[in-house]
């Protein structure tokens, strides 16, 4: 028994065949970007506190939990000075301030920032300000790693 080729007729017309588009994805770019991204955002989220600088005292403390709307920060300096956010304000006016930033948020939370070097007193009047002003839920922020009440170090 033989077997029997087959030929193929010849279409009329030479046509050349059109590349098929290529069905897979090469994510290969993707992920590098993606990893490029990620080492920036951890360089540079370390760098986004606000930036009045002040040298907070160490506390065992625990963070408090963050919320849905950017905290007000309010920040003393160790010559004296007070700032809203990054901007600096006269003591004279700080109530005013406060009462009209109030009027717009919905959170009555702030954050006071005090630099270590700063007396007590003045910290207690900048408190009284702000509950003055509006603000009765204040936050103290402090560095983490500081002693215990048992005298070890966090």
């Amino acid at each position: 028994m033989g077997a029997a080729i087959a030929k193929s007729q010849p279409k009329k017309g030479r046509r050349r065949r059109r590349a098929q588009p290529m069905a897979e994805i090469n994510v290969t770019p993707f992920v590098d970007v993606m990893l490029v991204l990620l080492i920036i955002f951890m360089v540079a989220a370390p760098m986004l506190t606000v930036g009045v600088p002040v040298q907070l005292p160490k506390t065992a403390a625990n963070a408090l939990a963050s919320e849905q709307e950017e905290p007000l920060t309010i920040s003393m300096t160790a010559d004296g000075g007070i700032a809203i956010q990054n901007t600096l304000v006269a003591r004279e006016e700080l109530i005013g301030k406060l009462r009209a930033i109030a009027a717009e948020r919905s959170s009555d939370k702030v954050f006071l920032r005090a630099d270590g070097a700063i007396r007590y007193e003045d910290v207690v009047q900048i408190m009284g300000a702000l509950n003055a002003g509006g603000f009765s839920n204040i936050g103290l922020v402090t560095d983490v790693g500081g002693p215990t009440l048992t005298g070890q170090g966090g």
